[in-house]
């Protein structure tokens, strides 16, 4: 019998096992004729029988040959014969001459064999040749011996060989493929000591083959199990490869890269073939190569190839879209709001929050959310949608996108710092992130790292007290909270357009804020009742600016029912003014008063209705009736009765903002104390040992060292924002009252007992001049802030205190003493006089009580009237 095969594999150095060229399923098994090789035995090989069988291996395995048998041992069926190699060259004769088998003794005498002598004069000749040089098993110099394991390391053992050999490319043989993404692979640790290793091709999961059970059943293979099994058998079975041994499986199986040098990565060619899928079990293990394995099976899946075959590419489910973030619900759901308005809900793909039933993990909820907040919260991100989530039980349809912020992926900055981990998808779920991978190997650094939480320890809880549950317990707290101003806090729930939940996170409280100076209109609770008109406007509004907001807030007072009334900033900008601007509110006169922004409040109502916004839509000037508080009929009967006071003081004034609202330091034992504190604290900060900046980020409302741009010297200061992307904060200089943006690494610690404020008060308290206001209009109002600034810049001033609010805050009438004679000269005069200011049209209950000084304001501002200058250059500016 004779004919062509393709050789499949070679079982010693004289046995090889041939396949049709045809058919791929018929094989036979060949030995050469006449000679024997050393046997490989799992007992124990003998010398030479590993380097005998790769000569032959080397020299056929994969290459199509013509064959012939000779004989066939009839007890064993065992067939004998020739092998010419593609070039024609004898197999037989090249493997005597190597010196890798020797000529049988018996060859040629059996009964079964053909009577062949000058064949087997040849080989023998051959033989003799190969001895004389030392060839192959004649070798003298080398006892042929080679240490080969067969046996699988124990479960015990298989750690530490990981260990020993993780990371390291070793040659290797495929002895036996077992299926398409598992083999037998013969590895060479040294020399002289080979292990025999089952290994798990890293990156893919291909259907199983046929197999017996445990039980002893057959099992049938999967679709494309035996063709996943031929196609690495035909490409790597031994074949020599570089094998990296990467992680252990749960079942304690080594997992391994395994690379053929001309062919690459196999894991890959079978993606390629939709032979097999992506195990996403392995990409932490793979790291940035798994890229190429997910191209792999897309190229596989768009040209529904094999296991794809009945594959439905999915369409782009949307384009990038920019959107605002408007509210968080947790570590993985958040609100955002597009450029038509709309709000909806969305998912952030492949992650999920601490969860929730999990002990280790529900502690850090709070924690968790707290970071999306800060970073997200009234940001502009660009959002897609990665898919859908049908409706399940208790959960509505999903969907899943990926947010970018600041050119980086939301969900991997979540992943990265241990507040959320990543999901683990079915084989079938193509909902997923795009950097999938990625976030599955950043929750492995996040874990190793003990990053969020994956910290040994859970977070101190920290309940927040209820301080508006009641009048009673509202009070407890309001003289604590009237001494503290702009107190940093998150807005926690928006109920109407002028009332919220507040939380103070330093004082761990909640409560009612409700905004002083305005009425808002009031928005339906329940179906039942009826929304005041532009009431549910006003709560939008409210939301948009204000939910989940960093903020600050001033308490001025309490209500009847233990609801705190104070004023509201987000962004440095007053939310009540906003509302009235906007139309969505009405001043409330007298708390407008009270809460010391009557002014602008006033100004943006009268703004609003010239626009005719919101509850303006139909106002006309003949609405407004007589409107002054000169006016008796609009004096609140139950107002205090206030006396004019005689309380002058040298002060200085260190800083006046946009608005024209004062910073000043009243001379005296204060002003001496806080001369030597600075002396002390410039000296303090020279010293090397103190030049170290903070732990970490700082706070807003953290007081600090801050390091004054103009003259490079440390002052005390409290920060007012912090933006940890920009490492940059505003502070507030609470000495002088001025602020700026300084680099965190311009900040220092402020623990020392000596600088504490319980050591010093801050020196700079707020102030207002007394009777006038400045005009609205920008360009005035900016000439009006300059030239206050020259008349007080650098100078020691004299003030009478007209009145101290019950916030402490100071409203005043200056005198330059170089300047002013008597008591008609002052600066609030002469801001008038120059049409700079003008006599403020809603007067305070405490300026009624100057009758003398208001009338000569007033003929001042009549003569600066007459004379057009300054606000009045185009005629009077108060005029309907």
């Amino acid at each position: 019998m004779s004919g062509s095969a393709r050789v499949k594999s070679v079982l010693s150095g004289d046995t090889l096992i041939l396949q049709s060229v045809k058919s791929a399923g018929l094989e036979k098994t060949l030995a050469l004729a006449y000679v024997s090789a050393p046997r490989l035995k799992r007992e124990g090989d003998e010398p030479f029988a590993f380097q005998s069988r790769d000569f032959l291996r080397k020299a056929t395995v994969g290459k199509e040959v013509k064959f012939q048998v000779l004989y066939t041992v009839p007890n064993t069926n065992r067939e004998y014969g020739l092998v010419l190699l593609p070039n024609g060259e004898s197999l037989l004769e090249k493997t005597v001459s190597e010196g890798w088998v020797k000529v049988r003794e018996d060859a040629g005498k059996r009964e079964n064999q053909p009577d062949n002598e000058t064949t087997i004069e040849k080989l023998k000749e051959l033989e003799v040749t190969a001895s004389t040089e030392r060839k192959g098993v004649w070798c003298a110099s080398d006892d042929g011996r080679i240490e080969t394991n067969y046996e699988y390391p124990p479960a015990s053992e298989a750690v530490g060989f990981l260990e020993k050999h993780k990371g390291r490319t070793v040659s290797g043989i495929i002895e036996r493929v077992i299926a398409g993404d598992r083999a037998a692979i013969r590895l060479f640790l040294g020399p002289k000591l080979h292990q025999e290793l089952v290994v798990l091709i890293a990156g893919v999961r291909t259907p199983l083959t046929k197999r017996v059970d445990a039980s002893g059943n057959e099992q049938l293979a999967e679709e494309y199990g035996e063709q996943a099994k031929s196609f690495v058998e035909s490409r790597l079975l031994q074949r020599s490869v570089d094998v990296t041994l990467l992680d252990l499986s749960p079942q304690s199986q080594f997992i391994g890269n395994v690379i053929h040098p001309q062919s690459g990565n196999i894991a890959e060619a079978l993606l390629k073939q939709g032979l097999g899928r992506c195990q996403d079990f392995h990409s932490t293990m793979i790291g940035s190569s798994m890229v190429r394995l997910r191209a792999a099976e897309k190229h596989a899946r768009e040209n529904r190839l094999h296991l794809w075959k009945d594959h439905v590419v999915k369409v782009p489910t949307s384009n990038p879209r920019d959107a605002i973030v408007t509210r968080i619900v947790n570590a993985d759901t958040i609100f955002v709001r597009n450029k038509a308005g709309v709000e909806k809900k969305i998912n952030l793909s492949s992650v999920r929050q601490p969860k929730p039933t999990d002990p280790k993990q529900a502690p850090f909820q709070a924690e968790a959310k707290e970071f999306l907040r800060k970073k997200l919260i009234g940001k502009h991100v660009v959002v897609t949608i990665d898919g859908k989530r049908a409706a399940t039980e208790g959960y509505d349809e999903r969907e899943m996108t990926t947010v970018i912020f600041n050119n980086k992926n939301v969900a991997l900055s979540l992943v990265e710092n241990g507040w959320a981990s990543a999901v683990k998808h079915g084989r079938r779920d193509e909902d997923r992130s795009p950097i999938y991978d990625e976030l599955l190997a950043a929750e492995v650094a996040a874990q190793r790292d003990q990053k969020g939480m994956y910290a040994p320890k859970p977070p101190a809880s920290s309940k927040l007290v209820e301080v508006s549950e009641n009048i009673t317990k509202a009070k407890a707290y309001l003289s604590f909270l009237q001494r503290q101003k702009r107190i940093p806090a998150v807005v926690d729930f928006v109920s109407s357009g002028s009332r919220f939940k507040v939380i103070i996170p330093r004082e761990s409280v909640r409560l009612t804020l409700v905004l002083g100076g305005i009425r808002a209109p009031r928005t339906a609770r329940n179906p039942a009742e009826e929304s005041e008109p532009f009431g549910p406007e006003a709560l939008e509004y409210a939301s948009r600016r204000c939910m989940q907001r960093d903020v600050e807030i001033d308490v001025i007072d309490i209500d009847r029912v233990g609801g705190f009334i104070g004023t509201m900033y987000v962004n440095r900008e007053n939310v009540a003014k906003g509302l009235v601007e906007e139309g969505l509110a009405a001043v409330h006169h007298y708390s407008a008063e009270k809460s010391g922004n009557g002014n602008e409040l006033f100004a943006a109502e009268k703004r609003a209705k010239e626009a005719r916004k919101g509850l303006w839509h139909d106002w006309s000037p003949e609405d407004d009736g007589e409107n002054s508080y000169d006016s008796p009929v609009n004096v609140v009967a139950t107002e205090e009765v206030v006396e004019p006071r005689t309380d002058y003081r040298d002060i200085i004034i260190t800083n006046i903002d946009d608005q024209g609202r004062l910073k000043v330091q009243v001379v005296g034992t204060g002003t001496s104390a806080l001369e030597e504190m600075m002396t002390a604290f410039k000296n303090f900060h020279l010293l090397p040992q103190n030049n170290k900046g903070l732990e970490g980020p700082p706070r807003v409302g953290e007081l600090v060292a801050a390091k004054f741009t103009d003259d490079n010297s440390f002052y005390r200061a409290r920060v007012r924002h912090v933006n940890r992307e920009a490492r940059e904060v505003e502070v507030m200089y609470i000495d002088y009252g001025n602020s700026e943006k300084l680099p965190f690494s311009r900040l220092r610690p402020l623990s020392q007992p000596q600088f504490q404020t319980a050591k010093l008060m801050p020196q700079a308290i707020d102030a207002s001049l007394s009777f006038i206001q400045f005009p609205t209009v920008l360009h005035y109002a900016q000439e009006s802030v300059d030239a206050l600034g020259q008349m007080t810049n650098g100078k020691q001033l004299v003030a009478n205190v007209d009145y101290v609010g019950s916030d402490g805050a100071l409203y005043l009438t200056l005198y330059d003493p170089k300047e002013s004679d008597r008591s008609e000269s002052s600066i609030n005069a002469e801001l008038v006089s120059e049409g700079l200011a003008m006599v403020a049209l809603k007067l305070r209950p405490f300026e009624r009580a100057y009758p003398a000084k208001l009338n000569t304001l007033k003929e001042r501002e009549a003569l600066a009237k007459g004379e057009r200058k300054g606000m009045w250059e185009y005629g009077d500016i108060t005029e309907d």
